[in-house]
Formats: structure tokens, sequence, C-alpha cells
């Protein structure tokens, strides 16, 4: 998201067009957010929203044109915007309608999908509108922050509250949240009070943190990584007590032995984690694998493809043999971590 001192520079510039766009919902409604907020107490203005990919541009037109009763701007926002969407014909009156503006700032947000590279892929009218705006005042392409830029951010989000969020305890935080930079915030909000606004720590991301079923699962592949099936049995335990379905377990630990698995072979190919990331396909961040080759480097390839041989057999196990399920899934840890990890 563009800093505010960033924003308050283009507001005092007289900038009429916010167009930011990008890959990541979250990064959009939070950058057209931040926009509309500064503007609105620029201008002492109601922000007036036109939902929808394409707002007709009739009330874009009635909204943008309107005169303020304060001799100010009004700030008219489309925080869902698709160029697309309109006819050619609509287009051009919408494109007009941007550049002859006078008493109204305009916001916009548009989510794109991704190229093989993970940066947005707008349309050709897409583009047009960007590169208007870019003319006329501001376009931003956002791109997601990196784990460096994030544990920077929940470090400072922590700070203004008068806690502090210790180095283990932000890398415990993405662990188990990955990098979803909302969900990362309001996480902090939570630990931070919880901590009675003091020092959070990894005890406390452990015993309060969001509870997410991949980061635990994936912490039970690094025991039996290290081929500790006790510790790897102790924590699916604590995972059926917390009512996961053994289905789900069963599902989560196929997609870390696949994650081991495409890194491993990736390394084979002399590729890296990030190079893996993109040709699989990977959505967001490349974090979830960059994780993984640390725990592949246990493996070799033909113990990876034995231990999803388990794997399947587990799951069609669990879908066919009157069996309980706990002593199913006892069994395949033990024989996961007989297989691999530590040779």
């Amino acid at each position: 998201m563009p800093a505010e001192s960033k924003l308050a520079a283009l507001v005092e510039q007289g900038c009429t067009v916010f167009y930011f766009y990008s890959t990541e919902p979250y990064l959009v409604r939070q950058a057209v957010g931040a926009a509309c907020a500064l503007l609105a107490r620029d201008t002492g203005e109601e922000v007036t929203v036109l939902d929808g990919p394409a707002p007709d541009v009739e009330q874009l037109i009635t909204a943008a044109g309107t005169i303020s009763f304060f001799g100010t701007r009004r700030v008219v926002c489309l925080p869902e915007l698709d160029p697309g969407a309109y006819s050619e014909k609509d287009l051009e009156t919408f494109a007009d309608t941007v550049s002859d503006v006078e008493n109204a700032v305009l916001v916009f947000g548009s989510v794109f999908e991704a190229d093989r590279t993970g940066k947005a892929k707008p349309g050709k009218r897409a583009q047009r509108v960007i590169a208007q705006c870019k003319k006329l005042g501001w376009a931003e392409e956002l791109v997601k922050p990196g784990p460096s830029e994030l544990r920077r951010m929940m470090a400072g989000r922590a700070a203004a509250q008068g806690a502090e969020l210790s180095g283990p305890a932000g890398a415990a935080l993405l662990e188990r949240c990955g990098e979803d930079p909302y969900l990362l915030e309001n996480e902090v909000d939570k630990l931070a009070a919880a901590a009675g606004y003091g020092v959070i720590t990894p005890a406390l991301v452990a015993e309060m943190g969001v509870v997410s079923l991949e980061a635990d699962v994936f912490e039970m592949v690094r025991l039996i990584t290290a081929r500790n099936a006790a510790a790897a049995c102790k924590k699916l335990h604590v995972l059926l007590r917390l009512g996961n379905e053994p289905i789900a377990v069963t599902a989560a630990m196929i997609g870390s032995y696949v994650d081991l698995y495409r890194v491993k072979l990736g390394q084979q190919h002399k590729k890296n984690y990030s190079a893996v990331f993109k040709d699989f396909g990977y959505k967001g961040s490349d974090y979830r694998l960059k994780r993984s080759a640390q725990a592949a480097a246990g493996y070799t390839l033909p113990q990876l493809r034995a231990c999803l041989g388990i794997l399947l057999e587990l799951d069609q196990a669990l879908k066919g043999q009157p069996v309980a399920p706990q002593i199913l899934l006892e069994t395949a840890l033990c024989r996961l971590a007989m297989e691999g990890g530590g040779r």
C-alpha cells in the first residue's frame, strides 16, 4: 500500500485521479480506503461510492459533475472497477468523464489476474484506463510485500500500540498466517491486547494465534522429517482434539508433501523455490515453498515418492476401511518417519 505521506503529497499537489490495481484484493481495498479517508479529511466531503465492476456511466457523470455546497471537490470512489466490463461506447464516455472532471476527485480500484511472473495482467481496455490515469493523476500497481517487509509492518503496528513483537514471534505469526497483511494486522492487534501491550512472545502466538491447520500439519511434517514419530503423534492428537477431521488432516499432509516433492524436483533441475513457485502456478507468496525447501533437504526424490504413496494409501483407507481413523493416521506417521528425513 502506498505510504500515507505519498498520498498526502499527491493530494497537496491537487491530484484528481487515483487508480490502484493489484492481483491481491486486500491490497486494493487498503489503498482505496486510505486514499478515500485522506481525501475526505482534506475536503470535508463524504465519499460517494459506486459499487460493482462497471457502474453506470451516467451515475459517474452525475456524481463527478455535482458542485459541492462547500466549494470543495467531491470524492467519488469506484472500488471494484473492471474497465473490461464496459462496452466500447461506455468506456469512451467513461474516459471522457475522467478527462473532464473538475468538481471531483476520482479513486479507482481494480483486481486483475496474475501473469506467470505474479504481476497484474490487465486487459487492453484496462491498460487504456491505466495509461489515462497515469497521465492525468496517479496509477499504481500494488505489489504483495515479502516476509521482511511484513515483519517490519507487524513490528511497527505492535509498537504503535505500545507493544513489542519479538523477532521469533513475528516469524511464528508468518508461519501460522502466511503472508496475508490483513490477517497479520488483525492478529498483531489481538496479540498486543493479550500481552497487556507488553512483549508478544512465540509462546503467546502459539497459545492465542489464529488456528491454521496447514501450519500445524506442516509442523507435524517437520517432526516427521526429524524422525520424531512420538512428537508427531502428539501433535496429531492435539489436532484431532481440536475437531479437525482426519480426512482434512490427511489432505493437508498430502499438500505439504507435494510441496516438498516439487521443491526437491526443482533442486534436481537447478531451480530454486521461487522458480518452482512460478512453474507450478502457485498463487500468492512463495513463502510456502521457502519453508518447504528447508524440510525437503532431508529427503531424496524416491523417499518423497514413497511418502506420497503412504499418504495415498492412508487416504484410501480412511475412506474405505472400518478401522479407527486415529490408528490409521498414527500408523502412517510412523511409516513416514521411517521412510525419510535425516538420511
